[in-house]
């Protein structure tokens, strides 16, 4: 048993299950803005060209509901909601554009960053040390007396 929690801990904090874990936590809040997005900013405007419906509430009724004596429904409404489905795509395509932008950026940042030449490597200590000895080399073949 131990070696089973053993093998398991070492999966879970492998560094890929991590960055997993935090991917997924980030999409589900990047889902809810972009459901925000749709739900509170595009569908109002959407809905002015529908006539103020919007598409949640597009569907073909198959069977009618019919009410009980005290308003409660005795048999449930039989319905395709397709305005739901037609959001659902809006939202697909919202969310698959924003993800397409987003690695877009991330991909031209990375290249920049390919790109960049890197700096030169520091010298060694034996690189400066011979340095040091040509530059009083020639400092001393300088003053020296010409013949």
């Amino acid at each position: 048993m131990s070696k089973f929690l053993s093998d398991f801990k070492d999966f879970a904090l492998r560094g890929n299950v991590i960055d997993m874990a935090v991917g997924v936590i980030v999409g589900g809040a990047f889902g809810k803005i972009v459901t925000s997005l749709v739900n509170d900013i595009l569908m109002p405007v959407i809905s002015l060209v529908t006539g103020g419906e919007g598409y949640k509430n597009l569907k073909y009724v198959i069977t009618e509901g019919k009410a009980a004596a005290d308003g409660v429904a005795a048999v449930e409404e039989v319905a395709v909601n397709y305005g739901l489905f037609i959001q659902n795509i809006v939202d697909f395509f919202i969310i698959a554009f924003s993800i397409f932008v987003a690695l877009r950026l991330a991909m031209k940042l990375k290249k920049k960053e390919e790109e960049a030449p890197a700096a030169p490597p520091a010298p060694t200590k034996e690189e400066v040390l011979l340095t040091e000895i040509r530059d009083l080399l020639a400092r001393q073949e300088q003053n020296a007396p010409r013949k």
